[in-house]
């Protein structure tokens, strides 16, 4: 299925904003929703669009258009806590300080492409996760503030985010916001814990050591994020169930928190006692 078949308004509005003799594209673009591949196609498809240099056709076989579909292209590059980090940058859970300073050096030089910056994260597997305070840090979404606000023509900034409140606010003002809705099926299969965590409301506040030792146990037979995503769905279930109660939604962001935490490697056990501590009251 085409890209403007999923995300026919979408589509429209950036090709519509391409199309004038004057670009309408604004410099700063956030994305957010929960379909995180969604948004990266999305970002790269108005990377290829920018550097087009042919009929801008989905099939078009150009070679900007080839190398942005190859993720090689010199001047569309993804910045996240695993992409694009310099020879001497230590930093492996964040975006750091000295990425930011590798961007404004890039910009000090001309380029006849139009050039594109992507934020996102990853996980470990490499697949496209969303910004939060965790992963790009106030200190560094600050040092980029400047080349943001008064950005040079021919370069746009693109931020992938699951929760549009991630992302720091003086970011959001300078960025034009954008919806991206899940395409895909949402599986609410909680298996894995049922019969240990479902029916969390009706828990005492002095069980949740309990019930985290327990959610603990799990892991001897599964990933911690599998156990993570079963409590997601579970509420999400509930979600369903109930659209009007705002505890749920709450609830699905402190788990979303802790799916975080696993990707940057903190022990599950502290992971289990924060996100029991903050659900069961």
């Amino acid at each position: 299925m085409l890209l403007s078949d999923k995300y026919p308004f979408l589509t429209d509005y950036f090709t519509k904003a391409l199309a004038g003799e004057h670009n309408a594209l604004p410099q700063s673009i956030l994305f957010y929703g929960s379909d995180l591949e969604a948004q990266y196609t999305l970002a790269k498809e108005i990377a290829r669009l920018l550097n087009c240099k042919e009929d801008k056709t989905d099939d078009c076989e150009c070679l900007n258009c080839k190398w942005i579909r190859e993720n090689s292209h010199p001047a569309v590059l993804t910045y996240s806590r695993l992409d694009n980090k310099p020879e001497d940058d230590e930093s492996k859970t964040v975006i750091s300080i000295k990425q930011a300073q590798k961007i404004k050096e890039n910009l000090v030089s001309a380029s006849d492409y139009h050039r594109v910056f992507i934020f996102c994260d990853r996980d470990s597997e490499g697949n496209i996760c969303g910004l939060n305070p965790l992963n790009f840090q106030a200190e560094t979404a600050n040092s980029l503030l400047k080349i943001i606000e008064e950005p040079q023509p021919g370069v746009t900034f693109i931020f992938l985010t699951r929760y549009i409140d991630d992302v720091l606010s003086t970011i959001i003002s300078r960025s034009q916001c954008f919806f991206v809705p899940a395409i895909q099926k949402i599986n609410y299969d909680y298996l894995i814990i049922d019969g240990v965590f479902t029916e969390y409301l009706s828990f005492a506040r002095k069980d949740a050591f309990d019930i985290s030792q327990r959610l603990m146990d799990l892991t001897k037979e599964y990933p911690l994020k599998s156990i993570l995503e079963g409590i997601q769905n579970y509420m999400l279930a509930l979600l369903k169930a109930n659209p009007k109660s705002p505890i749920f939604i709450k609830h699905i962001k402190y788990v979303e928190e802790a799916l975080n935490q696993d990707r940057l490697g903190i022990k599950p056990v502290n992971i289990l006692d924060e996100l029991c501590l903050k659900v069961i009251l």
